[in-house]
């Protein structure tokens, strides 16, 4: 069998030449890996997914078989030799980045290696990278780290320069289609649809397949943009972008929330309708806190979703405006997008796309939602047929 046909590798769509890359690392470990890679790609494109797959078969003795003990535990996230941080907050906080420093000099447990992923590794400030950069620059032997980030550009140049790069691309909409009809039974068509419609993104478009919430919220985002005719209908769809991000956020948040609380009270003895003892009411505190960080990302993730949706709402139109011979991502749209490319100029939907990229960075940079959404609404304005 070849290093790339491992199993632990099956998920890894569309992405060959990462997976070679780090297939061969994994083949000739015995000469010795690298302390530390950088996994770099668009969101969906499988960046945690792939450092996860190289850990497995870094500590797997068959490389990846999927089957063994060690793949097992990697596989269900409680392998004692892979340590991962994974923030819920908008930046990780530096002394999470300074415990698993820590953590990287302990010795492994079962195999050869101690492995530590960081996702999200974009979100380090500069203290925290700086706290990561001293121990990237004296690694314990037999510790690799594994950083998975958008880009080269969000790591400091000296992060950059001590670690081994594996970029990804975005993968094909057919294969994704491909990946929700034969692991999660989706229909072919719908798989289709939603695979296009998130553009690609996995995560995404298991979402959209599997709830019909998602897709109707999606739907009801792009319609009432192509609505806006005047100021006044830009303020109330405003609020509406924003009521539908909390929406979505809530409805990704309060089945997780009510899970981990009912898992905590068992870990501490207790069911849910039992009194919490006063020694244990900051345990249950500290959970509250951090579910309560994670809503605010939620909420900021949604409206980062809807901002990517209004992305591909106005390049649909200006692809038909230049008559681009490529297919709508919004097809079953097709009617309102011509209707907005009829009676608008290619240069008005080219300000529109940079409006849009504009209202990104502005709700990245902390500028109240509500504000940004209302500034966006104003000029994504059609003109009244």
């Amino acid at each position: 069998m070849k290093t790339t046909d491992a199993p632990v590798w099956a998920d890894q769509l569309g992405q060959p030449e990462a997976v070679a890359q780090l297939a061969h690392a994994v083949e000739h470990r015995q000469s010795g890996v690298h302390h530390a890679w950088l996994v770099t790609g668009p969101p969906g494109s499988g960046r945690s997914n792939l450092a996860h797959a190289f850990a497995a078969a870094l500590l797997c003795a068959e490389g990846g078989c999927g089957e063994c003990r060690s793949c097992v535990l990697a596989g269900a996230g409680t392998h004692p030799d892979i340590t991962i941080l994974s923030t819920e907050r908008v930046s990780i906080p530096i002394d999470e980045v300074r415990e698993m420093v820590a953590n990287s000099q302990l010795g492994s447990s079962m195999g050869k290696y101690r492995i530590m992923i960081i996702e999200d590794a974009d979100r380090m400030q500069e203290r925290s990278s700086n706290v990561l950069l001293k121990a990237l620059e004296e690694p314990p032997a037999g510790t690799i780290w594994l950083l998975c980030a958008p880009s080269e550009a969000d790591m400091l140049p000296t992060i950059r320069s001590r670690v081994r790069r594996i970029g990804l691309k975005v993968p094909a909409v057919a294969e994704v289609a491909r990946l929700l009809v034969e692991r999660d039974g989706v229909d072919s068509k719908l798989a289709l649809q939603v695979a296009a419609e998130s553009q690609s993104h996995i995560g995404m478009a298991r979402r959209l397949a599997t709830s019909n919430d998602a897709r109707s919220r999606r739907r009801e985002t792009l319609l009432a943009a192509a609505n806006i005719v005047g100021v006044t209908s830009a303020v109330l769809t405003a609020e509406r972008w924003l009521e539908i991000a909390k929406k979505d956020a809530e409805a990704l948040t309060t089945e997780r929330d009510q899970e981990e609380k009912e898992a905590l009270l068992r870990t501490l003895g207790l069911a849910p309708s039992d009194n919490i003892p006063p020694n244990l009411k900051s345990e249950l505190k500290n959970l509250e806190e951090g579910q309560k960080r994670r809503a605010t990302r939620s909420v900021r993730d949604g409206l980062d979703r809807i901002l990517v949706d209004l992305l591909s709402l106005y390049r649909d139109v200006l692809t038909i405006q230049i008559q681009a011979e490529s297919a709508l991502i919004n097809e079953d749209l097709r009617a309102s997008i011509q209707k907005i490319a009829e009676n608008s100029t290619a240069a008005q939907s080219i300000h529109k796309l940079e409006a849009i990229a504009l209202a990104r960075k502005r709700i990245d940079a902390n500028v109240r939602d509500l504000m940004v959404l209302e500034s966006l609404a104003v000029s994504l304005r059609n003109k009244a047929s």
